[in-house]
Formats: structure tokens, C-alpha cells, sequence
């Protein structure tokens, strides 16, 4: 981990450029909550479509869902939630982590509860999933969605929080074929991490012994981060064997069996799928790239921070910036080439900022904080020969480069 990142600085440029903010804060905070602000937001959903690309899109197996965040309470009574997934307090006694709401009024109103893992809902999909799709094994189903809970010392800026989103996959396999499933999630998860830009060095894989594995995993691996405050967990691997559709084929009295109409031993074959679990927090993924990309150096002289974003999630892909607002020409040149970047790049407004506030030179630091790879100044020579100031984020590096052939420089 850089050493030069602490929480603070983290938080500190999070607030100040638009990423994150502390929740309800006019009202003085509400404690494990926060909220994406404008470049906060475009960071999460760049992940968030890696992701959805990576395991879903580019793959013929995977089928997508966005389950109820409230669901029938029976639901998590059969997968153990209700009994067991609590925290101890400091007197000994165990606390249920699962937010509470009613459902309907008066004395007609039943117990409920927001989903704390959206798990859930993708294994009580199970059959219409199958029934809609006929998918042969193995195949998966993808979910991203927001999950809660009750936590009762929430901590660590996004690492701890009471309103989270996950990222999970149900993948169902014949119980002969979990190990191999397995290792090619394990693979996965680590071109995920490539993909979206956080330190590999710093990702380390734990092994979960029995006793702190969760009552439904046989296997699990959690793949831990070197944070500032420590080695925490980032995502995680689990074989659920057969338990939740066993679990709620039990208790609903609904067959979640599945018909393999073609086994490798000929014939047809009926049995319940096992489960691998590849499992991953949108928080604690921003958090570990924040972490990542954090960088401070020395830049003409004076300490700069950076965030060292690749372009795939970099809020902003580049930056255009006529070098005076108060020359009609320049402002006019300047947005005629941000129009012809944003018709050759195909990228959407947002992604081609345009920023006249202040000098260059607080120009570059603010996008440099942002981790905006480029940025693109219109001077008086664009004025004379078409050629623009191309700067690079991480080196500051200066070239001089003909409007038309900047679009090509970003991609």
C-alpha cells in the first residue's frame, strides 16, 4: 500500500471534489450512511458496468436479476438469517443485524425485514429462472443491488456501513464439479481487480477456517486489502453447497430440484445444484481503487495529489479548457473541439468536462484530483494551426497535438 494514503486524506478529497459525502450531514450525520455525489456516482457506476460486462454480458451462462429488496419474512427464516445472522454485543447477548419494517397497517401489519445480502433473492428465483431460460449447467444468475444492515459500530468511512450494494453471483453446478468451478471464479475475481485498477499487490487471499465460516459454506476464501486502517476483507469466494435450495425447497414445499436431460453418464438425472458464490461489495470496491489510486508526488516544484484512475473508470476522460473565458475566439475554438471529441470518442457530455474556472494551472490540480487522464487547452497558436496542449495526468507532460487526432489519444 502507498504509504502516503490515509483515511483522512481519502475522505478529506472525496468531500471536496464531489465523490462522496457523509449522509443526512446538515441534519449532523446519520452514522454508516453516505452519500455518491456527482463524481462519486460515475465512479460507481463505471465499476458497477466492468462488472456487469465481465460476468454477465460477454458471457453466454450468466442470466441477470433485480430481486424485491423486501421479501416474504419466511424467506430468511429457511436460510438462517433470522436465527443466526447476528452480532454479539458487549454483554454477551446477541444482537439480529437485520433491519425491521412492517408490512401493511394496524393490527393486520406482519414483521419484515430489508434484505441484509442479496443472495437471497436469487435463490428463491431459482425455478423461474429455469423455467423462463431451460439453462443447462452449469450457469449463473447476477444481481447487483443494495442490502442493509443493522451494524452496530459502523466504521472505516465506506468499509463498515448500515446501506451497502453488492455485486453477486449465484453460480449453480453438478456437486461433482464445485472444486473446478471454484478455481475458475477464483481466476475471475482477480481479472475483475485488474480490470477495474486496484493494486494486486495489495489483494491477499485468506483461507476461512470451519469455525468462521458461515453456517451455509464448506469452502470459503476471503480476499483481503491492505487498507490504511488495516487487512480487511474485500470480496469473497464461498461454496454454499446445496443448503439454500434445499432450504427453501423445504420450507416453501416447492421442487428446486434441477432436470439435467443430458449428464455426462447418459439418460436423465434429477438432483439439487451446489452453489459457488463469487461475492463482492460496490463500497469496499471504490474504497480499495480510491486506495489504490491515491498518489501525491512533486510537480513543478509543488506536492501535488492525483488519483491514478484508468480511463475505463475515471469519471472524467478528459478535460477541455480554452485558456481564457473572456476571448470569445478561444471559448468558441474550445468548444468546437470538445464537440468533435465527444462525436469521435462517443463518449457522453459528462465524460468530456468542460472547465473555464480559474487559471490552468488550478485547472490541472482540480482534474488531477478528480483523475481525469487528460486534459486538452485551446490557446491562441490552436487559433493559427489546429494544434492543441495535450496534457498527461500522471506525468504532466506537455505535447503540442493536432485537434483532429486527439480523440484517438483517449480511446
Amino acid at each position: 500500500m502507498n504509504s502516503d494514503v490515509t483515511m483522512e486524506k481519502i475522505v478529506s478529497l472525496c468531500k471536496r471534489r464531489g465523490f462522496i459525502y457523509p449522509g443526512s450531514e446538515i441534519y449532523g450525520g446519520l452514522s454508516g450512511t453516505w452519500d455518491y455525489g456527482h463524481f462519486g456516482l460515475a465512479l460507481k457506476n463505471n465499476i458497477k458496468r466492468i462488472w456487469w460486462n465481465m460476468f454477465v454480458g460477454s458471457r453466454d451462462d450468466m442470466y441477470g436479476l433485480d430481486a424485491a429488496i423486501i421479501m416474504n419474512p419466511r424467506a430468511w427464516e429457511a436460510s438462517g438469517h433470522v436465527a443466526g445472522f447476528s452480532d454479539p454485543l458487549e454483554s454477551g447477548k446477541m444482537f439480529n443485524t437485520m433491519f425491521k419494517t412492517s408490512v401493511g397497517a394496524g393490527e393486520d401489519a406482519t414483521t419484515a425485514y430489508l434484505r441484509p445480502e442479496t443472495a437471497g433473492g436469487i435463490f428463491v428465483n431459482f425455478k423461474n429462472t429455469v423455467d423462463s431460460f431451460h439453462p443447462k449447467l452449469p450457469f449463473g444468475i447476477a444481481q447487483i443491488g443494495k442490502a442493509f444492515r443493522n451494524e452496530i459500530a459502523p466504521r472505516d468511512f465506506l468499509f463498515r456501513v448500515r446501506e451497502m450494494e453488492q455485486m453477486e453471483i449465484e453460480y449453480f453446478v453438478r456437486p461433482e464439479k464445485w472444486e473446478e468451478s471454484f478455481r475458475e471464479w477464483n481466476s475471475a475475481i482477480y481479472r475483475y481487480i485488474d480490470a477495474v485498477g486496484i493494486s494486486r499487490a495489495s489483494v491477499h487471499e485468506l483461507e476461512v477456517p470451519e469455525e468462521d465460516r458461515a453456517h451455509y459454506s464448506k469452502r470459503t476464501i476471503d480476499f483481503e486489502f491492505d487498507f490504511p486502517f488495516g487487512r480487511k476483507e474485500l470480496s469473497g469466494l464461498a461454496y454454499r453447497t446445496d443448503f439454500d435450495l434445499s432450504a427453501h425447497a423445504k420450507a416453501s414445499g416447492t421442487d428446486l430440484s434441477y432436470l439435467d436431460e443430458d449428464p455426462p453418464a447418459g439418460g436423465k438425472q434429477r438432483f439439487t445444484p451446489h452453489v459457488i458464490e463469487p461475492s463482492f461489495g460496490v463500497d469496499r470496491t471504490i474504497l480499495a481503487l480510491l486506495v489504490s489510486a491515491y498518489t501525491e508526488d512533486e510537480l513543478g516544484g509543488e506536492t501535488r495529489t492525483y488519483l491514478k484512475l484508468n480511463k475505463d473508470v475515471a469519471p472524467v476522460k478528459a478535460a477541455v479548457f480554452p485558456l481564457l473565458k473572456n476571448k470569445p475566439q478561444l471559448v468558441a475554438k474550445a468548444r468546437e473541439v470538445r464537440a468533435s471529441l465527444l462525436q469521435a470518442t462517443g463518449y457522453g457530455l459528462q465524460a468530456i468536462q468542460w472547465d473555464d474556472n480559474g487559471n490552468i494551472g488550478k485547472r490541472y490540480r482540480r482534474q488531477d484530483e478528480i483523475g481525469t487522464p487528460a486534459c486538452i487547452t485551446v490557446d491562441f497558436q490552436t487559433l493559427e494551426d489546429d494544434t492543441v496542449t495535450l496534457r498527461d495526468r500522471d506525468s504532466g507532460a506537455q505535447e503540442r497535438v493536432v485537434s483532429a487526432d486527439v480523440a484517438q489519444r483517449l480511446l
